[in-house]
């Protein structure tokens, strides 16, 4: 992308682009934040130490693991984004905070997520809301397919029945009440990065403003195409 547009044609103050493993979120995070001179906040995920553990055994270390994630995306969400970043820089992020209610919903026993969602809600009270939630939807073919192409030893062993149960956490998830605007942008196995097309039409639906709600618009590269509220 280059960096000829004006920040103007981004109307977004606080920017999330979201996705499952291997959506290609913090790729175009990166993107979107040189484009449009925006500060940059990206999820220090490669610092849990379970995470390995994780993909290894599961059932074992699904508790630590979420609870490492909890409290360092609040420290950081905190440290990092302010009113004032807000208003004078505008930022782009990879996540949000309510992802973490979704995986550990995934990943925890019943008893352990009860515990989970009280911490939760005693740390969810003071993280703010995007202005604008992107989630880019591929299918569980192509995740996978980033996945091995990244190649990231740990998360060689993720299936597709778990990326498949992530993928429908997320949309569950959003046909809830988030107060803000949900993006979803079918993306199939199209490449914003090097695909000129996917690119244009990427750009198309976030420079855009949307009601509070889930919208939903899937890509073609012969028009812009308009989300669809859900």
């Amino acid at each position: 992308m280059d960096n000829t547009d004006s920040d103007t044609r981004l109307p977004h103050n606080y920017l999330v682009i979201e996705g499952n493993i291997g959506a290609g979120k913090t790729t175009l995070c990166r993107m979107l934040a040189e484009r449009y001179q925006r500060r940059l906040v990206l999820e220090a995920f490669s610092d849990n130490p379970f995470l390995p553990y994780f993909y290894e055994n599961p059932d074992r270390y699904a508790f630590p693991v979420e609870l490492f994630f909890m409290t360092e995306r609040h420290k950081q969400l905190q440290q990092d984004i302010s009113q004032t970043q807000l208003f004078s820089e505008g930022i782009v992020a990879d996540y949000f905070f309510g992802k973490t209610l979704l995986f550990a919903g995934t990943n925890l026993a019943d008893e352990e997520f009860r515990l989970f969602q009280r911490l939760y809600r005693i740390l969810n009270g003071n993280v703010p809301k995007p202005d604008l939630l992107v989630y880019l939807h591929r299918p569980v073919a192509a995740l996978l397919t980033n996945i091995r192409k990244r190649g990231r030893d740990y998360e060689q062993e993720i299936t597709p029945e778990y990326l498949a149960k992530i993928q429908a956490a997320y949309l569950d998830y959003f046909r809830s009440a988030v107060g803000y605007p949900v993006l979803v942008l079918e993306l199939g196995a199209s490449d914003f990065v090097t695909e000129a097309a996917a690119e244009q039409w990427v750009l198309a639906q976030i420079t855009r403003t949307y009601p509070v709600g889930l919208h939903r618009v899937s890509f073609s590269p012969e028009s812009p195409g308009d989300a669809q509220k859900s």
